[in-house]
């Protein structure tokens, strides 16, 4: 039996591999939905155009998650990321069917010295965090089928992403100094796209409410944001690319409007054991998305 996949967005790293991976299934169809037909911001329209496609299953993905210029919009990120989740959530109570939704470690204060499990108390320092946060508590609120996926520092070969950047930026230096005391994992969107997809198939499956509530789900391993420029730059060498040095700084030397959490590690133990889902390394993941932007 096809299933009608439902998600939210047309464009963005997580649509962009949900896309590619959907391309190479044949018991799926992807139903990708974004402006004008569905606008997160215009809450009041967001229910009839989910209800009028009658998916088996809906991939909440879509965002507000330009993180810093929340800090000066909170109203509209409020809107997308938190009154409209809960919009959504409605409408699939409504049709009976379950919400996959992808979420965020900055949802956390990053104080703990280890890391976060899905019980900790949030406690998030930004705008993007707090909005983020609002929409875990409006889908909660509106159906109880739901699997909230929070994830942590998203790269791809689509759309803007730190790999991107970095590689950009290395085209004209030979140096760059990169944050060394925020401490995270790097995961790549290709593989989120799988876990949704495995998320989603499971809870359409099977009822167990073990399977709804909150989960974490990321790149396996850390490193810091200077660890991972300098694999990426690795990498680049290693294929023919531009080889730079990366100078490990403080957070302090690179203030930003939006303040991050200084540990966005994600204890993923629980989405492993209850929906068998263990994303790959981090920086195996790193070298196949380097080598499709340097080949490319």
């Amino acid at each position: 039996m096809i299933r009608r996949i439902l998600v939210t967005g047309t464009d963005g790293q997580v649509v962009g591999s949900l896309l590619e991976k959907a391309a190479t299934r044949t018991d799926i169809e992807l139903l990708p939905i974004g402006r004008p037909e569905l606008d997160l911001a215009a809450t009041d329209k967001i229910a009839p155009a989910i209800e009028a496609l009658r998916p088996d299953v809906i991939l909440s993905v879509a965002a507000y998650t330009a993180v810093d210029a929340a800090e000066s919009d909170e109203a509209t990120a409020l809107a997308v990321n938190g009154t409209a989740v809960g919009e959504i959530g409605k409408a699939a109570a409504r049709l009976g069917v379950p919400v996959v939704h992808l979420s965020t470690d900055y949802v956390f204060s990053g104080d703990k010295p280890s890391p976060y499990v899905e019980s900790d108390p949030t406690g998030p320092l930004s705008a993007y965090g707090r909005t983020k946060l609002a929409g875990e508590l409006a889908l909660a609120t509106a159906t109880a089928n739901h699997a909230i996926l929070r994830t942590a520092w998203v790269y791809s070969p689509f759309g803007k992403n730190f790999v991107k950047t970095m590689l950009r930026l290395g085209e004209t230096r030979d140096s760059l100094g990169v944050v060394a005391d925020q401490i995270g994992n790097p995961t790549s969107a290709l593989d989120i796209a799988d876990g949704l997809l495995k998320v989603a198939g499971n809870l359409i499956a099977s009822g167990d409410p073990a399977l709804r509530g909150i989960f974490h789900m990321t790149g396996d391993g850390e490193t810091s944001w200077a660890g991972f420029a300098a694999e990426i730059f690795r990498l680049s060498a290693a294929l023919g690319g531009k080889s730079v040095t990366v100078d490990p700084i403080p957070t302090s030397a690179y203030p930003t409007p939006a303040k991050r959490p200084g540990n966005s590690r994600l204890d993923c133990g629980k989405i492993e054991r209850l929906h068998g889902v263990r994303l790959p390394n981090w920086q195996g993941s790193t070298e196949r998305v380097v080598r499709r932007l340097v080949a490319g």
